[in-house]
């Protein structure tokens, strides 16, 4: 048996961010061990995002109490074995004007679910468990079917809940996967670099560095929602982060030198849009399960119906069942669940010194890489012929940026049979 993983997941549900914390909560306890939960503002406004976690873990609760009842293996055994701490971050970005994608996610996050499916949605009073101006509760267990039994609520800021989970653990042992904006994460090394640094890595679902961007030409939306969280994030992966460091009126600058660098693991467009579930699919796989009376299966169907649709109205050539939702924060978290596969390989250029616009106008959140053939050169001061230091051997990111995975081609069908089989 190998040495459990141990996750934090910082997230913005989300469509395609419910179906990554599904997958991580469907993996072997023995295998992994999510620690903690922690929201951004990013799909929808933070308060959503906490609304569609609570809805997430009530569903799961119905869906156990079903299979139960129907006598099939409950499954969701890290969820059950080790409840997941979950905290309430960031609800906007560092310097940048906030920017939503409720535009494909619907008002609420999951397209609109709690107004046409309200008996899917938790009804008890949740919101103080997580309000620190709220007296403590103590919690005690409550039936299954209940919106709480499978999660412990945080009143500490989640930027705070990382780092005590860092400093909680040895280092190199966590990992952070973060499939939305940057904030929490930029907050967390700005309070406390040497304690983010513990962690094992940080694995980004965010850029698009040789494909065009989701949210304007260039520039993909979680790397466009906080350019300057990217940014200072990306920093810490430099031996000199300085030479990368933006501005940021909100955060102070780092330390000239730091313990160790960063290692990130970048998942941007390029590998991101090869994963994919088609409605055909999805309806194939879930059809049956919703006639049987799989809570899960209802609730996924609901959300599901409302992305195919945008899909379709976004893409003239997606249409019926061949329209396909990308699975950008899944294909994350299965490299997490499953780093040491062979299959999962970085781009040959890996590391690369891959950095984040923050101040252009048409650019902002683009991933700048520098295509130059040109000869690198020594030392870490800027010269005229090396404008931001591009050639410097001491300066600059050090991104890897992964290319290739395992399961690219079938990952829809991984992806259901890991969350019904």
């Amino acid at each position: 048996m190998g040495i459990k993983k141990k996750i934090i997941i910082d997230t913005d549900p989300g469509i395609d961010d419910i179906l990554a914390l599904l997958l991580a909560f469907a993996a072997k306890s023995e295998d992994v061990e999510i620690l903690l939960v922690s929201l951004t503002f990013g799909n929808v406004e933070v308060s959503s995002c906490l609304r569609n976690v609570v809805s997430l873990f009530h569903i799961l609760e119905r869906e156990m109490q079903w299979r139960r009842e129907q006598g099939r293996p409950e499954g969701f055994e890290t969820l059950r074995a080790h409840p997941p701490l979950v905290a309430l971050g960031a609800d906007g970005p560092l310097d940048d004007q906030k920017m939503l994608a409720d535009y494909f996610h619907g008002i609420d996050g999951l397209g609109g679910i709690h107004g046409t499916h309200p008996h899917l949605t938790p009804q008890d009073a949740w919101e103080h468990l997580f309000d620190p101006t709220h007296e403590p509760v103590e919690l005690k267990p409550v039936p299954t079917g209940t919106a709480h039994q499978s999660f412990i609520p945080s009143k500490r800021a989640a930027h705070e809940e990382i780092l005590r989970v860092l400093r909680e653990n040895d280092p190199d042992t966590v990992t952070i996967v973060a499939v939305g904006p940057l904030t929490n994460l930029a907050l967390a090394s700005a309070a406390d670099p040497e304690a983010f640094l513990r962690t094992k890595e940080v694995v980004v679902m965010g850029g698009a560095v040789h494909e065009p961007g989701n949210v304007t030409p260039v520039a993909e939306f979680n790397a466009y929602a906080d350019a300057f969280a990217a940014a200072r994030v990306y920093a810490l992966t430099s031996p000199t982060p300085k030479s990368t460091l933006p501005f940021c009126k909100s955060l102070p600058d780092l330390p000239p030198s730091l313990g160790k660098q960063l290692t990130l693991r970048l998942f941007p467009l390029d590998i991101t849009s090869r994963h994919g579930i088609n409605r055909g699919q999805f309806r194939k796989a879930t059809t049956p399960l919703v006639e049987a009376g799989s809570p899960l299966a209802e609730w996924m169907s609901a959300f599901m119906a409302h992305t195919f649709a945008t899909v379709e109205r976004l893409h003239e050539n997606q249409v019926g069942d061949a329209a396909e939702l990308s699975l950008h924060d899944p294909v994350c978290v299965w490299y997490a669940l499953t780093a040491e596969d062979q299959g999962w390989k970085p781009s040959p250029q890996s590391p690369e010194d891959i950095r984040i616009e923050t101040t252009g106008q048409w650019t902002r959140g683009a991933c700048i890489i520098d295509k130059r053939d040109r000869h690198p050169v020594e030392g870490e001061e800027e010269s005229s012929s090396d404008h931001g230091l591009w050639l410097s051997s001491r300066a600059g990111n050090r991104i890897w940026r992964m290319d290739q995975s395992p399961a690219e081609g079938n990952f829809g069908e991984v992806l259901l049979e890991k969350l019904f089989s």
